[in-house]
């Protein structure tokens, strides 16, 4: 099993920045590719970014690419999506999983988290 923990939502203005984190624990993190997934209200859980278990390969939605940035401390156990330039639009529940395999999948991810709410006002 591995535990998720994510923290660092809240509310912001457009155009703001806030860098969510996620703690892990458990079996070891290191063995795990990890992803930011977000759901809005009414919509669907969607795939925003992943990181391989060393940090060398990155994966991210098209939606995000060049405002996102994810990465990960193996010796912390925790990972981060440092988000800048926010608009209205990524309103929503962010999620971190983890998975055996770098994927963009939901299916793919065997653990998640609780979720940590981020707000991005106009």
């Amino acid at each position: 099993q591995v535990q998720l923990v994510e923290s660092g939502g809240g509310l912001v203005q457009a155009g703001g920045s806030l860098r969510l984190s996620c703690a892990a624990s458990g079996r070891t993190f290191n063995n795990y590719a990890m992803g930011w997934f977000r759901q809005a209200p009414g919509k669907e859980r969607e795939f925003v970014a992943a990181i391989s278990w060393s940090g060398g390969i990155t994966y991210y939605a098209d939606s995000v690419k060049g405002r996102f940035t994810i990465s990960r401390d193996n010796a912390k156990n925790t990972v981060y999506l440092q988000m800048n330039s926010l608009k209205p639009e990524d309103t929503a529940v962010y999620y971190c999983a983890a998975a055996p395999g770098l994927g963009w999948r939901l299916d793919e991810y065997d653990y998640w988290g609780q979720g940590t709410q981020v707000t991005v006002s106009s």
